[in-house]
């Protein structure tokens, strides 16, 4: 992804070796990564993640 601002996880830990990072490439797309591995990038939908966030935050999946 080029140029993107990343944003760490508030869930970080404090070194800030296993952080999930989040950044917004346009406004219909979220991009996160794992910040060990920044180059693997995943997109997605903002619907689609809000529905998978709403759907742990329920307990479901499990």
């Amino acid at each position: 992804m080029t140029r993107l601002k990343w944003i760490k996880s508030s869930y970080s830990e404090a070194s800030g070796n296993a952080c999930v990072e989040i950044a917004a490439p346009s406004p219909e797309t979220i991009a996160l990564r794992e910040s060990e591995s920044p180059a693997r990038v995943l997109t997605t939908d903002r619907a689609v993640l809000g529905a998978l966030v709403r759907g742990v935050k329920a307990g479901l999946g499990g």
